[in-house]
Order: C-alpha cells, then structure tokens, then sequence
C-alpha cells in the first residue's frame, strides 16, 4: 500500500524522537508513519521545510514538495487544506483520512471548512471526549476513534518495581494547562500533610519547539514553580522519552488536572504503561486514560485529588496495588496497532 501523510509545523522525525523531548500529537505522527514503513508500505511524510530525507523506512519531504503520485491512503493531520497538497486517494473519500488531535470547534470557520467539504474525508479522533467536540454535521464520510501510539519505551512491558520509590509526584504537561492549580493543591494541601514529599515538573516550551508564545503565557507560572523549592518542588527541562521512563520508576504518582483542550495526553497514556499511577479529575480526556480506583484516581474535587495524592504518597500498599494493576494492563497501543487499525478505515 503506498499512503501519503502530512502536518503542518516544524519536521519531527523518529530520529527527532530519540535526540529531545517532542510534543505528543508531534510523536504520534512521526510513530505512525515509522510503523505503516515497518509493516511494508511506501509512506511519504510531507512536514516542515527541510530538504527530502530518509528516516526508519520513511520518505520525508517538505510541507509543499510531494511527489503527487496516487496513494492508497491519504492521511491529513490537524486540518484538511493539506489535502490540496497530498496526492489523490486511489479509493475515493475512504481512503482520505482526517486525523484530528485538537478540540473540533475551530473546523467550523469557513477556512477549514471549505476544505473539508471539497474532501468529504472520514474523520479520526482520539476517544469519547474528543469526538464530542466534533459537530454532527460536518460533511464527513464516516468517523471513528483511535487512541495516538506510544513510542519507545513506552510500547515494551515494563518490570514491577520491588520497593516503593520515594515520596515523588510528577507534572510533565504543558505548563499552561492545570500547572498553576496544581501548585495551589500542592502548597495548601499536599506537602503539609507529606513534608518529605516533592513534586518534579517536567515542563516548558522546549517540549514544543520552544514556542515563543507559550513561553510567555507560561512565564508566571514557571516563575512560581521555579520559587516553590522550599515546598518541594524542583522545576526541570522536559526530556526524552527514555530518561522520562527512568524518571517514572523513581516515582509514586503523575499528579495532572486535565484542560478542556486535552484530547488525549499521551503522556498520563505513557506514565500508566510504565506503572505509574495517575491522579486526575474529570477535566477533558484525562480520565479516559485512567482505570479508577485500580490504576489511578478520578478526582471529583481538588480536596479528593490532595487526599489521593496524599494517599499514593505515603502509603505503601496502595501505592504498590495502583502500581501492579497499570502494569497489568499492558503497554498502551503501539505503533503497529494504531497502524492496523488505519489500514482497516482504508479498506
């Protein structure tokens, strides 16, 4: 099968993947592309403004600069003016596919719209949540739910850990969304009743190619986290995804609110395949990443979220059981499967 992809914004490659921490939608793409070239087919991956080049089986090309040969899966992501620089699909509106990753409402202003009515294409989104913000009459030819894949290691099974790790949280999301609420729980509820504990945030702009805007709108609060060292909190760069998993296995909870913009959150999706229990609230589709009261806590309050952190904190067992069930559930869906699951919408 030959399929054609493409994404706006900068190139991330898998070899991207390996060198420094990519955003998640960014990740999946590359994954996915990676995974379709693993299982025999010709993938060409139109993104960024970088010359042609090579990478796991790929063919990478700029944004504007595809071959147009006819493809049998013809994948846009994020919006689908990129059809008009994609190559037809051998098999009409089933073979084009619009993979979306952010909350739908923006498609229905006419610049994005227009394009999706000239492409009729089936439209993929991530789960419950993200295909509720997608409106029922959007000229599509069929829609569906795909989780985004995991990349390595996160796609492997990973060993129990023998003793609890110490009283450790992690934040690793965007700073922008929840970072500010989640110091407040913190500061007023948390360290008081663990003083030990510490929080690490893996955060900033760096994870989205040190995006200027979000670097500004994230300064107060990465200044506050950066001031809260005596309460326990160390501000860290974002990192790959292997020293991540290190850093998960040194750990007792992933603490995160959730944004009304969450379609997804890869990396709640990675924290669990590496064992790491998970603290949210009902907040966009982080609980659908969740198994509550096994693999982690739906909070319905930030008083249940303090008394749930507070809980996987200090308490062994409980640590311990949340711990052996997100284990137990297996690594969240891989390249491959998320590939397989693709080529089925295609036909």
């Amino acid at each position: 099968m030959r399929i054609a992809m493409a994404i706006e914004g900068p190139r991330i490659t898998t070899a991207t993947l390996r060198a420094r921490p990519v955003g998640g939608t960014e990740a999946a793409f590359a994954v996915l592309a990676a995974a379709f070239a693993r299982r025999g087919h010709a993938v060409e991956a139109l993104a960024g403004e970088e010359p042609p080049e090579r990478v796991d089986g790929v063919a990478w090309r700029p944004l504007a600069g595809g071959t147009g040969a006819p493809a049998d899966m013809v994948i846009s992501a994020r919006v689908a003016r990129h059809f008009e620089v994609l190559p037809p699909a051998r098999t009409g509106r089933r073979g084009r596919i619009l993979w979306l990753f952010n909350p739908c409402q923006y498609l229905r202003k006419p610049r994005h719209l227009w394009p999706i009515l000239k492409a009729w294409p089936v439209a993929v989104t991530l789960g419950p949540y993200h295909d509720g913000t997608l409106s029922w009459w959007m000229p599509l030819s069929g829609r569906a739910q795909l989780p985004l894949p995991v990349a390595a290691p996160f796609d492997r099974p990973a060993a129990p850990i023998p003793q609890p790790p110490p009283p450790v949280a992690i934040f690793a999301s965007n700073p922008t969304r929840g970072l500010d609420w989640l110091l407040d729980a913190w500061e007023q509820r948390i360290r008081p009743a663990v003083p030990e504990a510490e929080l690490h945030c893996y955060t900033g702009a760096a994870t989205y190619g040190g995006n200027a805007r979000l670097a500004g709108r994230a300064a107060p609060v990465m200044a506050r986290a950066a001031a809260m060292q005596a309460a326990g909190v160390r501000l860290l760069p974002p990192t790959d995804r292997h020293a991540l998993a290190r850093t998960y296995r040194g750990a007792r909870a992933m603490l995160y609110r959730g944004d009304l913009g969450e379609t997804y959150c890869l990396s709640l999706a990675e924290a669990q395949s590496a064992g790491l229990p998970c603290v949210v609230t009902p907040c966009g589709s982080v609980a659908e990443r969740v198994v509550p009261g096994e693999t982690g806590v739906v909070a319905r309050d930030p008083v249940e979220f303090a008394a749930a952190a507070i809980r996987l904190l200090r308490d062994d067992a409980a640590w311990s059981a949340m711990h052996r069930a997100a284990l137990a559930r297996g690594p969240a869906p891989d390249g491959d499967a998320v590939a397989a699951a693709f080529e089925a919408l295609a036909g």
